[in-house]
């Protein structure tokens, strides 16, 4: 690979416009600072693209002890993540300069959430385990403010939920370090792992376990049981765009870690076929399971949401830990299509909260008669990730089956699709009615109250556009191409 500083550029541009944004007194004007978060969120997505497409980049930044570096570099796994972050960003950053109006402390927000990009950012380009684990727990304190914004006692609540889940999961990942410096060749991520036969041979038990903990610790950010409960938490009290990529985005760095530290650390050579994959697969079909319930009885649309990202994202976690080519393609068309509608979800909510105060879905009748572009928007977005055919969350889960099938691991192998189909079902039940209702309000409804309040186009663009994007995955070839390739590439 060649070395290019120019690789910095995406994380220190949203972190610097991030601290100007929230101390410099002459973008202390709301006018201003939105100007600059703007320009900064697309002048981000821009450098991203430009340096995740270069191929063989990386940069040694600082050598910290023997064998310990921080480190950056750009493979697939990369440009997945890093292109979906700067997108998602960009949109929720349109979305909040309208949205925010309604909230206070708007300078102290748009500063973390510009410096929150610039970590997650960090994560994604991470070129070895050190590296990764810094901008993780890096990510997680500068992300924390968005949760505790409103300062009430129920989101201060959560906000120490989210730091104590979040930091407890990350010890449980730091436990890796010191044990692939000892057992293993390099801390920089080698697609097959890195762990030395000759010097495993004897410890292999001890390694399984540390590699359990590792992979559990991880899952706290990506809402796996039993470390899901401070996703209802937060979602509700952080304001809709921070919910959108609290969701949508943040909880994709547990993805990123657990596919770093399962492909590119401890390898599938050593994983595959033991008491770690079987266990972990295990938690990851009772988490859909569970999720997916939990959103069915939940009455408040973003905690009903929020439940319903505990289920989708240990969709991914399984076809990760299946670790076959089928099922890989499946995450990863997951990563992707959970990220577009679930987004596009937390936002057509945060339109509906902005406008009319309504957050309980029993509030929501006749929602589509006053706010019909919002929920059609809603309803695109409902139906990519429910997975109806031809749409990505139907060819992810299509993926997700057949790999779990070609898996021939015992009762997993079988009772992966019938979890997922359950898990669909019941999508469509807490998804679906808020449509039917929306549209269809029935006989008794009262027209007579009923008032156009359609958002204006800062919140309608980033919702349209997202809906947009799930519309377009009724053609999901290019997007199953691109999965087919990264899964290609790990295997």
């Amino acid at each position: 690979m060649r070395s290019s500083v120019m690789l910095l550029l995406p994380i220190l541009l949203p972190t610097i416009c991030g601290i100007i944004a929230g101390l410099v007194p002459a973008f202390k004007k709301d006018e201003t600072r939105r100007v600059l978060v703007l320009a900064a969120l697309a002048g981000t997505l821009g450098v991203t693209a430009w340096q995740i497409f270069t191929e063989g980049s990386a940069l040694a930044l600082l050598t910290i002890a023997p064998g310990m570096e921080l480190r950056l570099a750009v493979d697939d796994v990369t440009r997945v993540f890093a292109s979906l972050i700067a997108v998602m960003w960009l949109l929720s950053g349109i979305f909040s300069r309208e949205y925010m109006k309604h909230e206070g402390h708007r300078s102290r927000y748009d500063c973390f959430f510009l410096m929150s990009e610039g970590a997650m950012l960090g994560v994604a380009m991470a070129g070895n385990y050190i590296t990764m684990y810094l901008f993780f727990e890096w990510m997680t304190l500068l992300s924390l403010p968005m949760v505790l914004h409103s300062q009430t006692k129920d989101a201060i609540r959560a906000g120490i939920k989210y730091l104590l889940y979040s930091f407890a999961g990350a010890f449980a990942g730091l436990l890796g370090i010191p044990f692939l410096l000892k057992y293993g060749t390099t801390l920089n991520f080698i697609p097959g792992g890195v762990l030395d036969p000759a010097l495993t041979e004897g410890h292999e038990g001890l390694l399984l376990g540390v590699a359990f903990a590792v992979i559990l610790g991880f899952g706290a950010k990506a809402g796996i049981y039993p470390l899901h409960a401070w996703l209802p938490a937060a979602h509700p009290e952080a304001p809709a765009p921070a919910s959108a990529i609290l969701s949508g985005v943040i909880t994709k760095a547990g993805v990123i870690a657990i596919i770093r530290v399962v492909y590119y650390q401890f390898g599938t050579g050593f994983l595959s076929g033991t008491w770690v994959q079987t266990v972990l697969l295990s938690i990851t079909l009772l988490t859909i399971l569970m999720g997916s319930a939990m959103a069915f009885q939940e009455k408040l649309l973003k905690k009903r949401l929020a439940y319903s990202t505990v289920s989708q994202v240990s969709y991914i976690l399984f076809g990760l830990l299946l670790m076959n080519t089928q099922a890989l393609t499946g995450s990863f068309l997951h990563i992707l299509c959970h990220s577009i509608a679930k987004d596009g979800l937390f936002l057509c909510a945060g339109a509906i909260i902005y406008k009319t105060g309504r957050k309980n879905v029993d509030e929501l009748t006749g929602i589509g008669k006053e706010m019909p572009v919002v929920l059609w928007c809603f309803t695109l977005c409902s139906l990519a990730l429910i997975g109806i055919p031809p749409m990505c969350g139907f060819m992810s889960k299509w993926y997700l089956a057949i790999g779990s099938l070609d898996s021939a691991i015992p009762v997993i192998s079988w009772l992966g699709p019938v979890i997922l189909l359950i898990s669909a079902l019941l999508t469509a039940g807490y998804l679906l009615p808020v449509v039917i209702h929306g549209f269809f309000p029935g006989e008794g409804f009262d027209y007579s109250k009923l008032q156009k309040r359609e958002p204006n186009w800062w919140i309608l663009v980033p919702v349209i556009l997202l809906a947009a994007l799930a519309a377009f995955t009724i053609w999901p070839q290019p997007l199953t191409d691109l999965a087919k390739r990264v899964a290609d590439a790990l295997m």
